[in-house]
């Protein structure tokens, strides 16, 4: 007898759940195997697709769904995702711009009626205004894009940025207003989120990197934390094992101190910037690690200790892609279901010349990922020869 719906669903998910994404396939060829049948079931395999690294089979049955249902926008900002993780920035970024009608993502979107979303055309001698979104290391991401913005837009460009940058992203672009979130702004004729700039230029992946590095660190800062680390043998190596807390993929990309037993002896000062509760975790044994989240005050401190760091090493969190704006080194550490930001299989990045990327090459096995960081340290520029 035929299970219902509701049964299948809940026994295929229970299987994700307990890391068994092979097995939901099996359960669901029965109802799918003539290429029709129920949306629900379709979506099912598409995420046990995922979770098994088959980006192609996500892809096809995605396009199914959205081809299907149009007005289905979580759904579409699915396949957004699936495009941008296989290179397809075309089609990716179109899809993109319904990431804020997903159930959780509804009240974080930023309604402005006053003036339309800027399409990607001139509007010369009006005011543009370009606000951030999301997280900090989107913010440090796709800030390169705002002179490119303001050459198609032949605009005047306002920039509203959240508090931590603000330092930073004003720095580096002395040329345009950039105020803090939160701050009334002046007149302004058309607005773009920052995340959507991508979609309004046209993006390619061939245009990546642009201008690198498109960060500066505050001299000052550089100078401060020279003085503090003087004492301690180079290299010199920035460490941060966890995200942020609230992020929804956070168990899947986060890791903690004690993993990193495979790296204690390795001959380098250890600067420990991560932030937050992990950043009290016990260290292995015999780690020569320097913890500084102390007196790290805000992501000026970070830019200083990564701009004279000789390398840093981290899962994804947004010291990568500050670092990456910098221009200095990164060895990113990443899950074997990663953001769509670091694509399939690569090692590089076009985001990012400077960083190597460490995957898993299976679901949760931080161990192999670490066990290839310190084979390849022992080759690498930074190990005493």
């Amino acid at each position: 007898m035929k299970r219902s719906i509701a049964e299948l669903l809940a026994h295929g998910q229970a299987l994700i759940a307990a890391d068994l994404p092979e097995a939901v396939g099996t359960l669901l060829h029965p109802y799918l195997q003539g290429g029709t049948g129920p949306i629900p079931l379709w979506k099912l395999l598409a995420l046990a697709c995922r979770r098994q690294g088959k980006f192609e089979a996500v892809r096809k049955i995605q396009e199914m769904i959205v081809e299907t249902l149009p007005g289905d926008l979580p759904a579409r900002y699915d396949l957004a995702d699936t495009l941008l993780t296989l290179g397809d920035f075309a089609r990716g970024w179109e899809e993109y711009r319904f990431r804020y009608h997903l159930p959780h993502t509804t009240a974080l979107a930023r309604h402005i009626q006053a003036a339309p979303r800027w399409d990607g055309r001139p509007i010369s001698g009006q005011t543009l205004l370009i606000h951030d979104e999301q997280g900090y290391g989107d913010t440090f991401q796709f800030i390169r894009l705002l002179r490119a913005a303001q050459k198609n837009s032949e605009a005047k460009i306002l920039v509203e940025i959240n508090h931590e940058s603000l330092s930073l992203i004003r720095r580096a672009y002395p040329e345009f207003l950039v105020q803090p979130r939160g701050t009334l702004p002046p007149h302004f004729d058309a607005h773009c989120e920052l995340m959507s700039l991508p979609h309004a230029l046209g993006l390619q992946l061939s245009d990546l990197p642009l201008e690198m590095p498109y960060l500066q660190a505050d001299p000052r800062r550089i100078e401060h934390w020279q003085e503090r680390l003087q004492d301690l043998p180079r290299p010199w190596v920035a460490l941060t094992w966890a995200g942020r807390p609230t992020h929804p993929n956070d168990g899947n990309r986060s890791m903690r101190l004690e993993q990193f037993a495979s790296l204690a002896m390795v001959a380098a000062s250890f600067l420990a910037i991560q932030k937050g509760p992990a950043a009290y975790q016990p260290a292995p044994t015999g780690m020569n690690l320097c913890r500084l989240s102390d007196e790290i005050r805000d992501f000026e401190d970070t830019a200083a200790i990564l701009q004279i760091a000789d390398l840093l090493i981290s899962v994804d969190s947004s010291p990568v892609h500050l670092a990456g704006a910098l221009g200095r080194p990164a060895w990113v550490l990443l899950p074997f279901e990663s953001e769509w930001r670091w694509m399939t299989e690569r090692e590089d990045t076009p985001w990012y010349p400077t960083h190597r990327l460490f995957r898993q090459s299976r679901r949760g096995d931080w161990q192999g990922v670490l066990e290839r960081v310190a084979v390849d340290w022992v080759a690498s520029e930074y190990s005493p020869a």
